[in-house]
């Protein structure tokens, strides 16, 4: 039962569209969808990065 309210996720990069990383998060605690800063090694360049379904 504890594994159904963490769940695996992708982040996204918003400019080039690309999935770039993977997490997880506690349904539960984080309900709104993840968005991040982080780097994309495509754009060489710090990007927001958004929750998308695996």
């Amino acid at each position: 039962m504890a594994s159904d309210v963490r769940i695996r996720l992708l982040l996204e990069c918003t400019e080039c569209k690309r999935r770039n990383y993977a997490s997880h998060k506690n349904r539960r605690n984080t309900t709104a969808k993840l968005e991040l800063r982080k780097y994309c090694s495509h754009q060489r360049k710090h990007t927001v990065h958004r929750e998308v379904k695996v």
